[in-house]
């Protein structure tokens, strides 16, 4: 009967919390109101920037991003339509950049003839852009920028 009864006292104030207020709902600005056991309505499709113009890189070792549309490019275990521009050996014709010659290495460190296989899906790394209003704010700042703000150092005395 005590046991009972010790079981009974220890699940009385869960039954309490579960019938209670339900916990205060945490605010995500991606998903709007919408619950989280909701599906939320996707954003309509917009084009993508496609002036062709390099943006500058906002950290050491970023990707580059896609400057141009890649809408039906097919880029799978058969084929890579980004190699048929940016290949080693297209760029004169297409005047394209050459792909980074990181992407010849293996994990190990050593050259390879032909594009790695851990560098062939591009996509991976590599986006295309569009103008669009950040869902949430940013607060980075690059390495040139905390240089610059960083205040001076103080002047030793003699």
């Amino acid at each position: 009967m005590k046991k009972f009864a010790l079981i009974l006292a220890l699940l009385l104030p869960l039954s309490v919390f579960a019938q209670g207020q339900a916990a205060p709902r945490a605010l995500d600005n991606m998903r709007g109101p919408t619950p989280l056991a909701d599906t939320t309505k996707p954003p309509a499709l917009v084009n993508p920037d496609n002036s062709d113009v390099k943006r500058q890189r906002n950290y050491a070792m970023q990707p580059p991003i896609i400057p141009h549309k890649i809408e039906n490019y097919q880029i799978d275990k058969s084929a890579n339509r980004c190699m048929m521009c940016h290949a080693r050996t297209r760029t004169q014709e297409s005047q394209a950049p050459m792909i980074s010659v990181t992407h010849f290495q293996n994990r190990d460190g050593n050259f390879l003839a032909e594009l790695s296989p851990r560098r062939y899906f591009c996509l991976q790394c590599h986006v295309p852009q569009a103008n669009l209003e950040p869902l949430v704010t940013n607060q980075f700042k690059d390495v040139d920028t905390m240089l610059n703000a960083a205040p001076a150092a103080p002047a030793k005395k003699k």
